[in-house]
C-alpha cells in the first residue's frame, strides 16, 4: 500500500497557520529534522508522507499527480497550472494568507481609474513612444487572461519576480499587477489600484490532485479527517 503524499509550504508564517490550522482539526503536524533539512510528520498516520515544498512548487506536484494533497494559494494554482480544474480540485479554503491580485497604476495619473482608462493610455502611449505600456508582474498567465477579457491590448508584461511595486519609480515598468493585502506597499510607492482592477482574490487553500492514483491510498484517505477527499 503507497503512502498518502501532503504537500505542506516549507517554511514561513503560511507553513505555521497550516499546522495550526490541522491541529484545531485534530491532526497534529510535526516538524522533524533540525536546522535547514524539510522534514515533519504527521503524528498518529504512519501511511502519510509529509512534504515540504515551497508554496509555488505545490501546484506543480499536484499537477503531475507526485502529491495527492497540497496547501498551497489560488493565485498560484491559477497561474502555474493551465486548466487547472482538470488537474487539482479545491477541497476547502482554509481562511488565511488573503492576498489580493490587482492591477495598479501611478497615483498621479488623475485621469486612469479604471480598465477603460488604461486601455485609452496604453493606445495614447504607444503612439507617443513607440513601445507599448510596460506592467511589470510575475502572474503572465492570469493578467493576460484577465485584460484580453477586458479588451486591452496595447499592452507588455515585463517579469518581475520581486519588488514589483519599485519597477514604476525604477521606471522600468508603467503599470503593476501584483498581489497585495493591506495596500500599504502600494501606496508608499504611489501606487493606486484601479476601481475594477481586482483580478483574483486569493487565500491558502486546500488541493486535491485529479491525476495522483488514489486506488493506492484509498484507505488511508478514508481515515484522513479531512473534508471531501
Amino acid at each position: 500500500m503507497s503512502k498518502l503524499k501532503l504537500g505542506l509550504p516549507s517554511k514561513g508564517r503560511l507553513q505555521e497557520q497550516t499546522i495550526e490550522w490541522f491541529a484545531e482539526r485534530g491532526i497534529v503536524i510535526e516538524r522533524t529534522g533540525s536546522g535547514r533539512e524539510y522534514a515533519g510528520r504527521v503524528v498518529g498516520y504512519d501511511d502519510i508522507e509529509l512534504v515540504l515544498l515551497s508554496a509555488g512548487e505545490i501546484p506543480k506536484e499536484l499537477a503531475a499527480g507526485r502529491i495527492h494533497l497540497g496547501v498551497t494559494g489560488q493565485d498560484l494554482v491559477h497561474e502555474k497550472i493551465a486548466g487547472w480544474e482538470q488537474k487539482v480540485e479545491e477541497l476547502t479554503q482554509m481562511g488565511f494568507g488573503h492576498a489580493d491580485l490587482i492591477l495598479a497604476v501611478p497615483s498621479n495619473w488623475v485621469d486612469v481609474e479604471s480598465i477603460d482608462d488604461l486601455d485609452a493610455v496604453a493606445a495614447a502611449f504607444r503612439a507617443k513612444h513607440g513601445f507599448r505600456l510596460r506592467i511589470a508582474t510575475k502572474y503572465h498567465n492570469l493578467v493576460r487572461e484577465f485584460l484580453r477579457a477586458q479588451g486591452v491590448a496595447d499592452y507588455q508584461l515585463i517579469d518581475s519576480q520581486g519588488a514589483t511595486e519599485g519597477t514604476v519609480k525604477n521606471l522600468t515598468a508603467e503599470a503593476i499587477a501584483d498581489i497585495t493585502s493591506s495596500g500599504d506597499t502600494l501606496r508608499a510607492n504611489h501606487l493606486k489600484i484601479l476601481a475594477d482592477g481586482l483580478i483574483l482574490k486569493s487565500q491558502a487553500t486546500l488541493f486535491k490532485s485529479k491525476v495522483a492514483d488514489w486506488d493506492e491510498v484509498s484507505n488511508v484517505s478514508a481515515q484522513f479527517p479531512s473534508p471531501n477527499l
